[in-house]
């Protein structure tokens, strides 16, 4: 068995900046910069604007005769909170009386417990669910039909040119930054600064906010778990464990072992953390590659992308399985639930979305195979090699023991910490990445490794790399450019003649699958979800189209098989350093046409055969 040094950067890290190539993304930036601002641009910017003002004070008139700049606190309260339902398509009563103080505090709003007991006080007694809902249905006309920029004018006409600048920038900047992925045009790590200085310069956040988002929780996850991989891989705990997974397997050939990553990897990815399995894998996937290895056959890059694309994928395959796969999953059942009052358990909705994710599991093998032909196909020489050298390491060490407890703790604290949080046992939420960060800082206290095992053995320009993907899906969120690639998309189809039944569901999963390759898959949901949902409604009232469109809308929220960017374990195992850009591409897109086809299928097949609680058929 040949000795290996496995590469520390990836291709595009010893590149240059290619200008040949550089300057059409940079051309297209300005180029839609100083295009005419679509009317389209200016409606959404309109109602991010300028809506949530008019929402309130529309609100605090009809309730109670005043202005919001003359409404009490606890009034205002009041309005504020709806209107934030009504944002989010919460349009019932119930669900403002769900609210407490912790809610309003998450989504900034300035609350006083005496001010919220008033509030709710004044809801569940002075106003019924039938006024409620009339109310609100009201004003969600108001917002969307109603409020328009042409009527604007003065501050509220300049804060709508504002807002409709930002979305103009944001659309620019995804142009720029999806040009510049496909084609490595620039290292990497370079393209996450490029976006933070873009929004900087452009004056859609400032330098603080930017600051802030590149070391968002996410970011922190990304590092401390390249951090916790480094640390399995110094004191080959890796190997330990690589061997107790296969030394059963009478074959161990590379197809039997992907396959094996898979039926492992991709249920678990739906009851848990999917970047918590890349972590856990990473470590893996790089000692078979380096194990296989031979005077013969030094190198085998295919054999590399091979394993690191199929853990990555395997994560993301699994997110559909249940509603704790992803917060997307959540959204989805909560819109659902306020817009048509319509509930999906969690067994309920197992028992839907989890046979997608059997399905894939040998589809997405077979496409592996097909896309990647590793010269070496059998693991049996790395099994063996493995063999002698745990034979050789003898019992486990002090570090390996320090190793694995740590590794145990953090596991538990991300199964759990907003669990325990809601139940009140954690005073505050410390977030998946605190708890990472917190893990690699206790293997340094231990002696499981020093600083310069993370300084040589952490890709940091992955961290930085999903820091500036995070502030991208956020921008694109928060500025509306994500709505607004929504909205227009399905208006150009209504012309068309397939907007309602099978054909509006593979727009929005096609649309839904598009944006979560560019933002998290929360965040796309979300752009899309409550459109594709009010089309349902309008379309195909009172029928299982409902149900069914918000579990693929959901579904399709989790095929980020694009873009390093696409998910957390995409990037997380980009760190490996066999993986270049186009190699998602390679898997990805015929994952993506495959997914989404099988998503119709099972909606016209095993859902539409099944049925949702007695509703009619669409």
């Amino acid at each position: 068995m040949a000795t290996q040094t496995r590469k520390k950067k990836v291709t595009g890290y010893d590149k240059y900046v290619d200008w040949k190539i550089f300057i059409f993304p940079v051309v297209l930036f300005f180029l839609i910069l100083f295009l005419p601002t679509p009317e389209g641009m200016r409606d959404v910017g309109t109602e991010y604007s300028v809506g949530p003002n008019v929402v309130v004070n529309n609100l605090t008139r009809a309730l109670f005769d005043k202005d919001s700049s003359n409404a009490e606190q606890w009034q205002l309260l009041v309005a504020e909170i709806m209107e934030k339902n009504l944002d989010m398509g919460a349009l019932t009563r119930d669900r403002f009386l769900s609210r407490d103080i912790a809610w309003c505090r998450k989504y900034n709003i300035p609350v006083q417990p005496a001010n919220f007991e008033k509030a709710r006080q004044f809801v569940s007694t002075r106003l019924d669910a039938v006024q409620y809902n009339q109310l609100m249905e009201e004003t969600f006309e108001l917002l969307k039909e109603d409020l328009q920029y042409a009527d604007l004018a003065g501050k509220e006409k300049a804060m709508a040119d504002k807002a409709a600048w930002e979305i103009k920038v944001a659309i620019a900047m995804a142009v720029f930054v999806i040009i510049c992925f496909f084609t490595e045009c620039i290292p990497l790590p370079g393209v996450a600064f490029c976006i933070g200085l873009i929004l900087v310069f452009t004056g859609v956040i400032t330098k603080q906010r930017v600051a802030a988002l590149y070391w968002d929780d996410a970011v922190w996850f990304i590092m401390g778990s390249l951090m916790f991989a480094a640390a399995f891989v110094k004191t080959e705990v890796d190997k330990r464990v690589c061997l107790i997974m296969f030394r059963k397997l009478a074959v161990p050939n590379v197809k039997w072992i992907t396959l094996i990553f898979f039926v492992i990897i991709a249920p678990l990815a739906s009851f848990i953390s999917d970047h918590a399995l890349a972590a856990m894998f990473l470590p893996i996937g790089i000692l078979l590659y380096q194990n296989s290895l031979t005077d013969e056959v030094p190198e085998d890059p295919e054999l590399a992308k091979m394993l690191m694309i199929g853990i990555a994928m395997a994560c993301n395959i699994g997110g559909p399985g249940a509603p704790s796969g992803g917060a997307r999953n959540v959204i989805m059942i909560s819109y659902l639930n306020d817009m048509f009052g319509l509930d999906i358990g969690y067994f309920q909705w197992v028992t839907y979305c989890f046979p997608f994710v059997i399905v894939m599991i040998p589809l997405t093998w077979l496409v592996l195979n097909w896309r990647f032909k590793p010269r070496i196909r059998s693991l049996a020489p790395a099994m063996e090699h493995l063999r002698g050298e745990i034979d050789r390491m003898g019992g486990w060490n002090r570090k390996q023991i320090w190793a694995i407890i740590i590794f145990l703790v953090m596991v538990f604290g991300w199964f759990t910490e907003k669990s325990f949080y809601n139940m009140g046992i954690y005073p505050i939420r410390l977030g998946i990445g605190t708890i990472a960060v917190a893990g690699a800082v206790a293997y340094l206290l231990t002696g499981v490794v020093n600083w310069r095992d993370y300084q040589e053995k952490v890709d940091w320009g992955v961290v930085w790399l999903y820091a500036g993907a995070i502030i991208f899906g956020r921008v694109l969120d928060s500025t509306g450019a994500a709505y607004w690639a929504a909205r227009s998309a399905i208006d150009l189809i209504q012309p068309l003649g397939i907007n309602s039944g099978l054909p509006l569901m593979a727009v929005s999963n096609g649309l839904t699958g598009i944006l979560t390759n560019l933002m998290a898959d929360g965040p796309a949901a979300a752009a899309v979800g409550p459109i594709a949902l009010n089309m349902a409604g309008l379309v195909h009232p009172g029928t299982t189209f409902l149900p069914f469109m918000a579990m693929s809308t959901a579904a399709a929220s989790s095929f980020a098989y694009w873009l390093i960017i696409g998910t957390p374990p995409n990037a997380i195992v980009y760190a490996s350093g066999y993986l270049e850009p186009r190699d998602y591409l390679r898997a990805g897109i015929p994952m993506w046409i495959i997914a989404n086809i099988l998503l119709l299928a099972m909606t016209a097949g095993y859902w539409a055969f099944r049925g949702f609680s007695g509703m009619p058929m669409f």
